[in-house]
């Protein structure tokens, strides 16, 4: 293959990547019809609760009503241009189906946005220290050299009391 027809392949994916339209860049895009956008923080490990932050995008108040796993958590209104942040329990070690709903009287129940928030914060009280997971790693290459040394020193011995023979 010619240099040349490898400049143009090594050349090729990062040429397409600068054609795409820009909105590909930005996906996922909040819908232009929704009174509001939802985003979903991580869980803090400390309180075991995520952040969701509900954004109202229109000139007047908006009903909402927030959803996880089926259940009820907040429920209220944004005020225009406005945004406010409520705090949904996620149990260690589970995840939460976080879901916004906009509530008017003309639907009830509009989906907005859905998430998933996951609790993967360790286990127990020692947040700083990690767990003892047997003897330190230099211990045990030192023991394996000198098992290793101790192995050849033998084999060695072995090979020199037969090596030279006399032949007569």
């Amino acid at each position: 293959m010619r240099i040349g027809t490898r400049l143009v392949l090594a050349v090729l994916p990062a040429s397409a990547a600068l054609l795409l339209p820009a909105a590909a860049w930005a996906w996922p895009r909040p819908d232009p019809g929704d009174p509001f956008t939802m985003t979903v923080d991580d869980v803090g490990c400390r309180s075991g609760r995520v952040a969701v932050t509900l954004h109202n995008q229109t000139r007047q108040l908006v009903r909402f009503d927030l959803k996880a796993d089926g259940t009820s958590m907040a429920s209220g209104s944004i005020p225009a241009r406005k945004t406010i942040v409520r705090h949904v329990p996620v149990q260690k070690g589970s995840t939460a189906d976080i879901e916004a709903f906009s509530v008017t009287e003309d639907h009830p129940d509009t989906l907005i946005d859905s998430s998933r928030a996951e609790n993967d914060c360790p286990w127990g009280h020692h947040h700083g220290r990690l767990p003892f997971t047997g003897p330190p790693t230099d211990l045990m290459g030192k023991l394996a050299t000198a098992g290793g040394l101790v192995v050849m020193g033998g084999i060695l011995w072995w090979y020199g009391s037969i090596w030279p023979r006399s032949t007569m």
